[in-house]
């Protein structure tokens, strides 16, 4: 079932590390809020009638809104569409804005999943990345969402920053773990281009990321995690038996979803579009009913590439059958050819007609990928 995403493009302040679309300003927030319900509004013709299985408020920091706020919307969304009985709805949020005022009024919107960007729970650590939030706030925040009844909550860590030692890493881990919540997400610390860190390493203010320690403690991450229990069942997702991400996993497994917002991407399976990544113009064009959206027509390359790339990642791997259904012999004939490598050296396997990542070339899911790329002649 397809799924929709909101882009709430505001936050208290700018991550070292982050190029996503957001604001440091509330100037446009009222707009915002009304632009995001027109765009619903004026886009159901591109799905018609159909059920929704997850609704996910991403950003930026969605938790900013009020509860409110963020239940107009869902109910906006339950006025064009039927949303599925068991839909999973998610609120990505800041540690800082999880107080006990703001968890009761969640308590009573259809918000039942929570994503928690804790990232560390060391102080210099997310002083470092410049959070909004401090430690203290991060152990806190995540007990406070339980005492209030929320059992389905995911947390984000960040790993391989010149900071992190191993020690402090499996620290990190081992507090996440003991609060028994289901879902984990891991990400290695990426330099973005015309981001603050990206400045500060071009100016020799902070050391460039060391390939060998994110290596080093994604190994220690899959060790821990398998250890207790979670499935590995994305690079970069970790989840007990029956929490997998419905929204998350509907990208990987190629389903339609529908991004409102700005900045925000959709995809239909021939087709992408994604709207200006600027409030303002955003705003006046919905306002307008001339929204400003550029939309990509996906060709055979695209659609395999895209396919490589997210089925590889996943514990449901690629897909033979699929491929040579969907995409082709000749598509079909490639990829064999230069997956073979990685299956003689032992980073790939096959299994039931399926290709997947072994613990050897999870490692370097990224370069396999590109190495069996289709390229229409």
């Amino acid at each position: 079932m397809p799924s929709i995403y909101f882009h709430i493009p505001f936050c208290k302040k700018a991550c070292h590390y982050c190029d996503f679309h957001f604001s440091t300003s509330l100037k446009y927030k009222s707009e915002m809020l009304e632009a995001l319900q027109q765009e619903l509004s004026f886009r159901k013709r591109d799905w018609g009638t159909t059920q929704i299985s997850s609704i996910y408020f991403g950003g930026g920091t969605p938790s900013i809104l009020e509860a409110d706020d963020i239940q107009r919307l869902i109910d906006h969304v339950g006025q064009h569409y039927e949303i599925a009985t068991n839909a999973e709805i998610t609120l990505e949020a800041n540690p800082d804005d999880l107080d006990i005022k703001k968890i009761k009024g969640l308590r009573n919107t259809s918000v039942n999943r929570f994503s928690i960007g804790i990232q560390s729970f060391f102080e210099e650590d997310l002083q470092w990345m410049n959070r909004a939030h401090n430690a203290a706030e991060a152990d806190a925040s995540i007990k406070r969402v339980q005492d209030a009844g929320f059992e389905n909550i995911t947390a984000d860590l960040i790993y391989g920053y010149p900071l992190l030692t191993d020690t402090k890493w499996k620290q990190n881990i081992d507090q996440l773990c003991s609060y028994d919540i289901p879902h984990i997400s891991a990400y290695s610390m990426t330099v973005e281009p015309q981001t603050a860190l990206d400045h500060f390493i071009k100016n020799g203010k902070s050391p460039a990321m060391n390939e060998t320690q994110s290596a080093n403690q994604f190994e220690i991450l899959i060790e821990k995690l398998n250890g207790v229990g979670f499935d590995h069942y994305e690079i970069s997702n970790f989840a007990k038996a029956g929490h997998y991400a419905v929204h998350n996993s509907s990208y990987w497994k190629g389903d339609s979803y529908m991004g409102i917002g700005p900045s925000a991407h959709s995809f239909f399976g021939d087709t992408r579009c994604w709207n200006i990544a600027n409030n303002a113009q955003y705003i006046k064009g919905i306002f307008d009913k001339t929204p400003l959206l550029e939309t990509e027509y996906l060709s055979l390359e695209n659609k395999v590439n895209e396919y490589i790339m997210t089925s590889l990642r996943t514990i449901w791997g690629m897909d033979i059958d699929k491929i040579k259904t969907d995409f082709g012999t000749e598509v079909f004939t490639k990829i064999v050819e230069n997956i073979a490598p990685f299956v003689s050296s032992g980073e790939v396997e096959l299994k039931k007609q399926h290709y997947y990542l072994t613990s050897k070339g999870k490692l370097i899911a990224d370069h396999i990928a590109s190495e069996l790329f289709f390229v229409e002649e």
